[in-house]
């Protein structure tokens, strides 16, 4: 089975990322694994503030990628699988693309702004090259019927 991996985050374009995997998993009979990364940075507390603010990330992100879920099940026949890592996005990105064998695509959603595509694609697209699977670069402001029409 071919799994297409997306990556949630609090971006506008992480939609049609998520629209596109989706869509291409559903017309090519592969799945969609959505990973979540927690950010090092937001628990430089102390302990006990830092564990209630790690769970509350987590919830955050389960509701989220709940929203995603609910449209994949009942538009795509997609039952996508949530992981949740902490730490540095590309990093994590690496290791769950070198953990799970299965995953054959990397979908990422490219800002639409004048300050460019975003973080993750600028520093994944530089070492595309190298890397084990092939990147799916998503417009941020492609149109829901134009997806439709290149998945």
């Amino acid at each position: 089975m071919r799994k297409l991996m997306v990556v949630l985050d609090d971006s506008k374009e992480c939609l049609n990322a998520m629209r596109f995997a989706a869509m291409r998993a559903a017309h090519s009979e592969g799945s969609v694994t959505v990973l979540a990364v927690i950010p090092p940075e937001e628990f430089n507390h102390w302990i006990g503030v830092g564990n209630i603010m790690r769970e509350e990330a987590r919830e955050r992100i389960e509701v989220h990628f709940e929203v995603f879920a609910k449209w994949m099940r009942e538009k795509q026949n997609i039952n996508p699988e949530l992981v949740i890592r902490e730490g540095v996005a590309v990093q994590e990105i690496m290791s769950q693309i070198s953990e799970d064998p299965e995953i054959g695509i990397l979908v990422l959603g490219a800002g639409s702004e004048n300050n460019g595509p975003g973080p993750l694609v600028t520093k994944l697209s530089r070492q595309a090259g190298t890397l084990p699977i092939p990147i799916a670069i998503v417009p941020g402001d492609i149109s829901k019927e134009r997806l439709e029409a290149i998945t």
